[in-house]
């Protein structure tokens, strides 16, 4: 753990006697109290508390749910209008578990993009970031699952699409992909038997996101958090505790996004949702035109674009692993992109792209739409794999201030806030 002056005082003998044994309110004390924090952080910061908020609401609302659900392919539609008409506050659960799961994405999508303009990914929080990158990919995996699970028609073909990919397996050892596909099914189709896995999964998999989450925050505790300038903590001038500081601006940005959230549980419940997820799951009639949930688009855009089967299921894949590896692709010594004026612009692009993706996802994949699909699927890969390695050599970063207290003050305050702190 970063190390700091502790102030922890017991204020009972109970206290006392306890942090003798285990201090554990020491601990906690040390690291959500007193930690140092950067004091220039701006609200892209508190995305962070509002992801543990996110994952709380889905782990509570989802055990609720599962007490009424029926993970049956002839009865779970009609569990899922049981819980909307019959259960107590049961519109109320399902409305703020179905909207949560596209809050969590938003939340965490802003999470990831602030990392990228920041460099949060770069020594030494490059463990930081991998956990990250897991939990983003454990975050897919669950909401794939839990897309199944309404068993309505967009569920169902939804599910028979994103499975057969692995059948593309086959062309590299035959017979793999096929055998991946029935085990994942259960059987040689889409079936009940393929839900009630999928559930188990679906219910299991939100208890290993918070492991990894509080591998996430033990990282971020032992290296410090990052900051808008990309300069390490210098002087006690440079940071502020945790509490109240940190700890009422995440507060009031949580309040914001409750405002954001309860609007859609409220008055736009089915909103992002999909309107043939509310006809029953029918094997006999497909839709016509079969999507994902919208946090996926970007990545089945990707899927799309590419002609081969196996060459677009290796991309889709390949568009996530990529992410694990930012730390070492990106060569500057610089983290912040506010001091890379070359870097930025190529950043705002990178983000329009994947914007685009998400756009182009939802559309049929013909014509135009796979066109521009392809030319947004070169630039992304080529952001990463091409030009973050070679701007970070090329590139001459802008004067940066020399402490974080100097980029919030100026260079005499700054002189004047140290010179006093010490």
């Amino acid at each position: 753990m970063a190390q700091h002056e502790d102030t922890y005082k017991p204020g009972s003998r109970l206290e006392q006697w306890l942090d003798e044994r285990l201090p554990l309110t020491r601990m906690m004390h040390g690291q959500f109290v007193d930690f140092p924090t950067p004091r220039n952080l701006n609200y892209l910061w508190t995305f962070g508390g509002i992801l543990t908020f996110c994952l709380v609401i889905q782990i509570v609302t989802g055990i609720v749910l599962a007490m009424h659900y029926v993970p049956s392919d002839k009865l779970a539609f009609d569990s899922i209008e049981h819980i909307r008409r019959d259960v107590n506050y049961g519109w109320l659960i399902r409305s703020v578990h179905a909207v949560g799961a596209s809050m969590f994405f938003v939340a965490v999508y802003v999470h990831m993009a602030r990392g990228l303009y920041y460099g949060s990914y770069k020594a030494p929080r490059e463990v930081l970031w991998i956990l990250g990158v897991i939990i983003y990919l454990l975050m897919m995996a669950t909401g794939f699952l839990g897309y199944t699970l309404p068993w309505g028609q967009m569920s169902f073909w939804g599910v028979t699409v994103i499975t057969n990919l692995f059948s593309s397996l086959d062309s590299i050892i035959p017979g793999l992909g096929t055998k991946i596909v029935t085990w994942l099914w259960g059987g040689y189709s889409v079936s009940g038997v393929t839900l009630n896995r999928f559930f188990s999964l679906h219910y299991l998999l939100p208890f290993v996101i918070v492991g990894v989450v509080a591998l996430h925050v033990w990282a971020l505790h032992v290296v410090g958090q990052n900051n808008p300038t990309g300069i390490d903590i210098k002087t006690k001038s440079d940071s502020v505790p945790m509490a109240p500081y940190a700890v009422m601006k995440d507060m009031f940005a949580l309040f914001a996004f409750m405002l954001v959230f309860g609007w859609f549980v409220f008055y736009a419940p089915d909103y992002l949702g999909h309107a043939d997820n509310y006809i029953e799951a029918n094997p006999l009639v497909t839709p016509p035109h079969i999507v994902p949930e919208w946090y996926y688009l970007p990545f089945y855009a990707i899927l799309r674009a590419v002609p081969s089967k196996l060459g677009g299921v290796a991309l889709m894949f390949g568009s996530i692993l990529v992410l694990l590896f930012l730390p070492w692709l990106d060569t500057s010594r610089v983290r912040s992109a506010r001091y890379r004026p070359i870097f930025k612009w190529l950043l705002v692009l990178f983000f329009f792209s994947f914007l685009a993706l998400g756009y182009l996802g939802s559309k049929p994949a013909e014509g135009v739409y796979v066109m521009w699909a392809q030319i947004f699927t070169t630039y992304y890969f080529l952001f990463f794999l091409v030009l973050m390695p070679i701007v970070g050599v090329l590139e001459t970063p802008s004067p940066m201030p020399r402490s974080i207290t100097e980029s919030v003050l100026g260079e005499k305050a700054a002189s004047s806030a140290m010179a006093a702190k010490h």
